[in-house]
């Protein structure tokens, strides 16, 4: 059978699971939704968001500092147990985080912690360019919503495409690994600093 992206997108949208699990779950499933939806319960993929309310009081303050010594990044990664946060998956998932956040430079860890401000500014753009470009008053508040949609994925942590492979967000890495570790990991805060900026 072949499977569509539309399918993955599915699965994924049910699971919380990293794109490349669905796919490969439904592939061993014959395209199956529910067999595939029980498959990454096995694999353990789709309790992540089951761990979400446990407590990340452990973990690691990681840094990146960029070649020439003008770019660098403070994150902090929580966890559950110490015992994790010694692991070289948690250490090298805390370094490439650090390293994303040097390159794409986001605004927030999640669309809840952007500054209000920000998003009324870009708003207030986005509806005074569909305003100008001739749009029907009664479709701008829709496109408005669909630009500001893009404009918080680009710019939340938890949404962006992950620099080493843009086929993944940062949440599908953190949802990986969380299912690899078996407890609730997550990005706590970040700090960026940059010469000159």
């Amino acid at each position: 059978m072949n499977i569509t992206s539309q399918m993955v997108k599915e699965l994924r949208d049910k699971t919380n699971a990293g794109m490349m699990d669905c796919k490969k779950a439904l592939t061993e499933t014959a395209g199956d939704m529910e067999k595939a939806i029980d498959l990454l319960r096995q694999k353990g993929l789709a309790v992540a968001r089951k761990r979400a309310d446990r407590a990340t009081s452990q973990g690691v303050v990681e840094s990146y500092i960029h070649a020439g010594a003008k770019l660098g990044v403070l994150v902090e990664v929580g966890c559950e147990t110490d015992f994790v946060a010694k692991t070289d998956d948690f250490v090298a998932f805390a370094r490439d985080v650090a390293m994303h956040i040097a390159a794409s430079n986001p605004v927030a860890v999640t669309r809840e912690e952007v500054p209000a401000e920000l998003i009324e500014r870009e708003r207030e753009i986005y509806k005074a360019q569909a305003l100008e470009s001739g749009k029907p008053e009664n479709i701008v508040d829709k496109i408005v919503s669909g630009k500001i949609d893009k404009f918080m994925a680009e710019i939340c942590l938890m949404e962006q495409k992950f620099v080493k492979n843009p086929d993944l967000t940062i949440q599908d890495l953190l949802n990986e690994l969380i299912a690899k570790m078996g407890e609730n990991i997550s990005i706590k805060r970040f700090v960026r600093f940059q010469i000159g900026a």
